[in-house]
């Protein structure tokens, strides 16, 4: 069975850093497609930035500079390092490979003086 497993999140002050991380298993994760995506309250789940297996990347435009998505297939692992942090980027985050039907709990990020 397909799962993801995040982790990292927290409570950071504004301009601070936070590097989520995911484990992935029950894929070839190799061969996917993988990405990160978050929900804020009342919002619509959004993609935040993707990756493919050859390592090139798509951001959103709220993030870019900032965010920088990362792999390991090694680990089966994807990384999303978060600079410069805003209020605004306050959300649940989650990642999945976008071709696959499986979420995982996500990991909420709080950015707050």
């Amino acid at each position: 069975q397909v799962q993801f497993v995040e982790s990292g999140g927290g409570l950071v002050q504004p301009g601070g850093s936070l590097r989520l991380s995911c484990a992935a298993s029950g894929m070839r994760f190799s061969i996917y497609n993988m990405g990160w995506y978050r929900q804020a309250p009342g919002k619509q789940r959004e993609e935040v930035a993707v990756m493919t297996p050859g390592g090139m990347t798509n951001y959103a435009d709220p993030v870019k500079g900032r965010f920088t998505i990362s792999r390991d297939n090694a680990k089966n692992m994807v990384y999303l390092q978060m600079n410069g942090l805003k209020p605004e980027d306050t959300a649940v985050y989650y990642c999945r490979a976008p071709s696959l039907d499986y979420w995982g709990q996500g990991t909420q990020v709080t950015v707050s003086s």
